[in-house]
């Protein structure tokens, strides 16, 4: 296998993620008014309907999809899908808020070490999954003189487990 090489980009930090939507006007009042976000300037030579956000050092870019009614829809909440995850301050706060606003979420324990991690994971207007978490509990620990691999080969003494997966029955209402 080949070795490290480092930074070989150059790169410095992630700038933002592109999200194509089914109604962008929906999208937003999520970003915003469920996650915090706040609209910035796009550039007007664009040809095709989007906006921008931005918020927590990064951006989401939302393009309108040109067919809506051909993009996937996920009913199902999986913690194992694809997602970009936040820290809070607060995972109750969170939970309570995401209750009053009526979103459907599940809510996931990780352990490691002794250590406890919360998640919490609800999706967006289109599917597209979000976690919010307390993830700044679990350190970052480099795998230092080892081969890199995919975690689940790695052999730890003790092995991470996702405990009280609990689905909630709210929904998010204004996606009816």
């Amino acid at each position: 296998m080949k070795e490290s090489m480092g930074n070989p980009l150059q790169l410095k930090s992630l700038n933002h993620i592109s999200l194509v939507c089914r109604s962008v006007e929906q999208s937003m009042d999520f970003y915003q008014n469920v996650l915090g976000f706040f609209p910035i300037r796009r550039p007007g030579s664009f040809d095709f309907d989007g906006a921008w956000l931005f918020g927590f050092g990064i951006g989401i870019h939302l393009l309108q999809a040109e067919d809506p009614e051909k993009l996937p829809k996920k009913k199902e909440i999986n913690p194992k899908d694809n997602h970009i995850s936040f820290q809070c301050e607060s995972m109750e706060a969170v939970e309570k808020k995401l209750k009053e606003m009526d979103i459907n979420h599940v809510r996931a324990r990780v352990e490691e070490g002794g250590i406890q991690v919360d998640q919490l994971f609800f999706h967006d207007p289109d599917g597209f999954m979000v976690e919010i978490c307390n993830c700044e509990c679990l350190p970052v620990i480099p795998l230092v003189g080892e081969v890199a691999r995919s975690c689940s080969r790695v052999i730890m003494t003790q092995p991470p487990q996702i405990q009280n997966v609990v689905p909630t029955v709210a929904s998010w209402k204004t996606l009816n």
